[in-house]
């Protein structure tokens, strides 16, 4: 595997410190990658857009979603009850281990709901600019300009 050195974009950039992580994050390699539980990632909208994770096994109590930053972190327990521990099982084939899933979030994406049903668990975001981060028309010494040319939102 190639190893890339990242230092000269690091001393070239000023506020991507995110990006940079990011960038380091994924050139690391797939030996580090986490498979379960397997997860879709769905854009529904122009800004809408949503998770759904294969949870089987897993209720309500048993799972924690928290939101910080731009960091969204999935979290799973199972908690075996008296009547598990005296189940025997021939095969058991339905995974219900302890697992952790952390999704980066672009600035502005919220969390708006999570649901739980038939063992898929679905994460809503959407995105929302304020209005002071959206495009504006600077007038150049106090002349507003006769013609506007609105660009389209970045996706």
């Amino acid at each position: 595997m190639r190893n890339f050195d990242l230092t000269p974009l690091f001393r070239s950039t000023v506020g991507f410190d995110r990006l940079g992580d990011l960038l380091d994050t994924a050139l690391r390699g797939e030996e580090q990658a986490v498979s379960y539980p397997p997860y879709n990632i769905e854009k529904l909208g122009e800004d809408d857009y949503a998770i759904t994770m294969a949870v089987a096994g897993f209720g309500e109590a048993d799972i924690e979603i928290t939101s910080h930053d731009n960091l969204l972190v999935v979290t799973g327990r199972a908690q075996a009850d008296a009547a598990d521990k005296q189940r025997v099982f021939l095969h058991k084939g339905i995974g219900t281990r302890a697992f952790e899933r952390k999704f980066s979030l672009a600035d502005h994406v919220k969390v708006t709901e999570a649901t739980l049903a038939n063992g898929l668990l679905s994460v809503k975001l959407v995105r929302e600019v304020p209005e002071a981060h959206k495009p504006r028309t600077i007038a150049i010494n106090g002349v507003a300009p006769k013609k506007v040319i609105e660009g389209k939102k970045a996706a």
